[in-house]
């Protein structure tokens, strides 16, 4: 990596958190110049502008989420275990995966009405989201675990619907007792079609 590519990096690493923690339409580039210590000049050699860095942030903070939620999936071996542990790795969203919670909440939120671009790359996310819970439970049917009668795209839907509500209502409560409410419930409802 380049020195230039080192500092881009540097750049969308500090401003990530920063971004969705205060927003995007809050967040100053003064506030990058703080956290990077780099001048606006130096900023802008590396990016055009603050729609040009948002992009890129945007894009890291769903990566960074994803990466996350992959990884735990990949200890799991059977479906069962793969959904308990979708629902474990996003059932603390005080102290949340990626710095300032979820992304696709935060700047789906705050995009919905200003921003199309940052809009339809959450609405990319969240279709993603439901198809990963979609076909765990699909393999599951295929491998026998889960019963063929499961309309696993409508939970698929509620499943994530329910864990990103879950984020919202522990985030501004400021505690995750919520979430182990909706947590038993998802458990139950799994439970419901195992064979």
């Amino acid at each position: 990596m380049t020195k230039g590519e080192e500092t881009r990096q540097m750049i969308i690493k500090s401003a990530a958190p920063i971004f969705n923690k205060k927003g995007i339409a809050a967040t100053a580039m003064s506030d990058i110049m703080d956290a990077t210590k780099l001048s606006k000049g130096s900023l802008y050699v590396h990016f055009e502008n603050k729609d040009e860095l948002v992009m890129t942030v945007v894009d890291y903070n769903m990566q960074l989420l994803g990466s996350r939620v992959f990884e735990t999936l990949r200890k799991a071996s059977s479906a069962r275990e793969k959904l308990i542990a979708y629902i474990d790795v996003l059932s603390t969203p005080v102290n949340p995966i990626v710095e300032g919670g979820c992304p696709m909440l935060n700047f789906g939120m705050e995009a919905d009405d200003t921003n199309e671009v940052v809009t339809k790359k959450v609405h990319e996310a969240v279709v993603l989201s439901q198809q990963i819970i979609s076909d765990i439970i699909k393999k599951g049917i295929d491998e026998g675990e889960f019963s063929n009668e499961w309309n696993y795209k409508d939970f698929a839907l509620v499943m994530f619907a329910m864990i990103e509500g879950g984020q919202l209502i522990c985030r501004v409560a400021r505690n995750n007792r919520k979430m182990q409410v909706i947590k038993a419930n998802l458990l139950e409802q799994i439970s419901r079609w195992e064979l």
